[in-house]
């Protein structure tokens, strides 16, 4: 987009879930931003009535686009296939909610929107209807011909990369490859700088092993792949660490050091910072040709239409994406 305004895209996700919800509870908000969210109108406006939400659903697209005062939500509209219900499943929606980020993603490609924003979406409904499916960062790698993609997760003053992610533990050892690694760290060093404003980025890195490897008694992977990578990183100028133990390395005198570390895979690294963060943490994809964001929660269905819904991690997703997309600008100008 040219205008100074971030124009966001938000998808509502899946509709049985708390994302339709979370949606709606944007409009009690004044924004700096522009939101657009992307769920089907008549059901967006349902799912109002059933909470009790006094919401002014706007029509995307608009004859001029800006902040709207609290109580007003652009909404622009996907129809669902069948009629949806809070807190029950149903596998033929499953094409609206992969609709939903496909349109979501042209519409950034095209210049439409500067970032897109994700509420959660149900993995298992999705495969259930015969779509394989392991989540957001991998579907949207392949919408937009990513080659290598990397999530990171923001919260509780922590920056968490994953080297892996949506793997069984025992294929972990097998994909921490050289070529993996060192991909990863360079977009890692890339996006932290393009989209943070990290001008040398301070990168440390976990072991995969308990110890790190106990100098290769507790596994071989930091020998063998790990510290060349690392070191040859290092060489090149790259400010990362040698592999260090996990069960260490989230002490605060460690993160004091960082910018971001990288755990091998998802509950090395994950659930440290959940801990200090959920409900208040940004899931950010790095790699993508697209600013892209996410909530650090699932679809809860059992909150789904209660309006017991917590919309803070939305809220910060939301205000990440849009200082990426001020970093972004800066970086480019």
């Amino acid at each position: 987009m040219t205008q100074t305004i971030p124009v966001l895209a938000v998808t509502s996700g899946e509709p049985a879930g708390i994302g339709p919800d979370i949606c709606l509870q944007l409009a009690q908000h004044r924004h700096r931003q522009v939101l657009v969210v992307l769920a089907d109108r008549n059901f967006l406006q349902q799912r109002a009535q059933q909470l009790g939400y006094q919401v002014e659903l706007v029509d995307y697209p608009a004859s001029s686009l800006r902040p709207l005062p609290a109580g007003q939500l652009y909404v622009l509209h996907q129809p669902l296939q069948q009629a949806a219900r809070a807190g029950a499943l149903n596998p033929a929606n499953s094409p609206y909610v992969l609709d939903l980020l496909t349109r979501a993603v042209q519409g950034c490609q095209a210049a439409e929107f500067d970032g897109m924003v994700t509420a959660p979406v149900h993995k298992g409904v999705i495969n259930d209807a015969g779509i394989p499916f392991t989540g957001h960062t991998e579907f949207l790698a392949g919408q937009t011909g990513a080659a290598q993609v990397v999530m990171m997760l923001v919260g509780g003053g922590m920056r968490v990369a994953l080297a892996t992610t949506h793997l069984p533990l025992h294929a972990v050892p097998a994909a921490i490859t050289a070529i993996l690694l060192e991909n990863v760290l360079h977009i890692m060093q890339r996006d932290l700088v393009r989209y943070f404003g990290i001008v040398r980025p301070r990168i440390l890195v976990a072991g995969l092993n308990p110890h790190a490897g106990e100098g290769g008694h507790l596994g071989r992977e930091e020998v063998d792949i790990m510290i060349p990578v690392l070191d040859r990183l290092r060489a090149a100028g790259m400010d990362v660490s040698v592999p260090l133990p996990a069960d260490t390395l989230f002490a605060p005198h460690c993160l004091a050091q960082c910018d971001c570390v990288l755990a091998m895979y998802h509950d090395q690294g994950l659930p440290v910072l959940k801990h200090a963060s959920f409900g208040q943490g940004v899931n950010v994809t790095l790699g993508l040709p697209i600013i892209r964001t996410s909530v650090d929660h699932g679809t809860a269905l059992e909150l789904a239409g209660s309006g017991r819904a917590d919309v803070g991690s939305l809220l910060e997703a939301i205000n990440m994406a849009a200082e990426m997309v001020r970093h972004e600008r800066g970086h480019d100008a």
